[in-house]
């Protein structure tokens, strides 16, 4: 029977069956980037997600508008493909209407999907155009 030899340290880990923890520095790292969650301000625009790939605009307008006026309704999809990508916005006149949509909508099926509604968040600015976005090194 030949000598066990042990296995380099990089392959123990790589083969090992116990459950991966990352590095403290890593965790400590992560923890720092991490941001709590603020909630978005009331707004007449909504963010839906869960949606199902069947769910048209059509429909989502449709679901939305029992809870007040409608304004704007659209499911976002795939420009290649055209199916949904399982979100969208409905836009009501008010903010009483909104709140409406919410509490009526939020968690509910649509299409044979729970579904989400909150207010939706206002896109963050566009990166600047210095060097396609990516740092650059040694300007500051």
């Amino acid at each position: 029977m030949p000598p066990s030899v042990a296995a380099p340290r990089s392959l123990r880990r790589l083969f090992s069956t116990s459950s991966f923890f990352p590095p403290p520095a890593a965790a400590a790292a992560a923890a720092a980037v991490a941001q709590p969650r603020v909630e978005p301000e009331p707004n007449t625009n909504l963010f839906v997600s869960g949606l199902s790939k069947r769910t048209t605009t059509e429909k989502l307008r449709e679901a939305f508008s029992q809870f007040g006026e409608v304004v704007h309704a659209r499911v976002v999809s795939d420009r290649i493909s055209g199916y949904s990508k399982g979100f969208g916005f409905v836009r009501y006149a008010t903010l009483e209407d909104a709140a409406k949509g919410i509490e009526g909508m939020n968690g509910k099926y649509l299409d044979g999907w729970v579904i989400f509604a909150e207010y939706a968040r206002p896109r963050p600015p566009p990166a600047s155009p210095l060097n396609n976005g990516f740092p650059s090194y040694g300007h500051q």
